[in-house]
């Protein structure tokens, strides 16, 4: 049970109404899902939650479509959070592979290791394992993939915390193990 409930559509303002027919406009595909419209008793923090996405486009940028939500679930299971590893569990399953058997490059690996461990240290990332990191990425490529983390930590935080429930869509995608 959510310690929060997602704030019904009726509840919102035009306001609100309106910022999330942009974010759907903005981004197709998207929807209010249980998350967002939690987040959405407060527009700030609605807003501010909904910046993940410039920010994962951006590690799209870097390191592919694969590879970005590949880290997003990293840092996702990382973190414990039931509802985004569930989420991203999805986005691989519907893209041809296993969440628990994926095939990875070394430095592919040392990628998902890198947000793994940002998760489950606070941030505390061996010095062996950022060396590999800076050794395949430019400083401003880093900083853009620690903010994501950051960012998809804080949304994992945010649905830990509160403990919003995985929507009925995801249901099917639930890890059993």
């Amino acid at each position: 049970m959510p310690r929060i409930l997602p704030l019904p559509e009726q509840a919102a303002d035009e306001a609100l109404k309106a910022a999330w027919a942009k974010h759907i406009a903005d981004y197709p595909g998207s929807r209010i899902t249980n998350m967002k419209a939690t987040l959405s008793h407060s527009p700030l923090a609605f807003e501010v939650y909904m910046q993940w996405y410039p920010l994962y486009h951006a590690v799209i940028g870097i390191v592919g479509e694969r590879m970005a939500y590949l880290f997003a679930h990293a840092i996702s299971e990382a973190s414990n959070c039931p509802l985004c590893t569930t989420f991203f569990r999805k986005i691989i399953i519907q893209n041809g592979e296993r969440p628990e058997d994926l095939h990875l490059t070394e430095t592919e690996q040392q990628l998902l290791d890198f947000g793994a461990a940002i998760a489950q240290h606070r941030g505390e990332v061996p010095n062996a394992l950022y060396s590999s990191i800076q050794a395949q990425f430019a400083d401003a490529q880093i900083v853009t993939l620690v903010a994501f983390a950051g960012q998809m930590i804080a949304t994992n935080l945010f649905n830990n915390v509160l403990e919003v429930e995985v929507d009925g869509y995801l249901a099917p995608y639930v890890s059993l193990v």
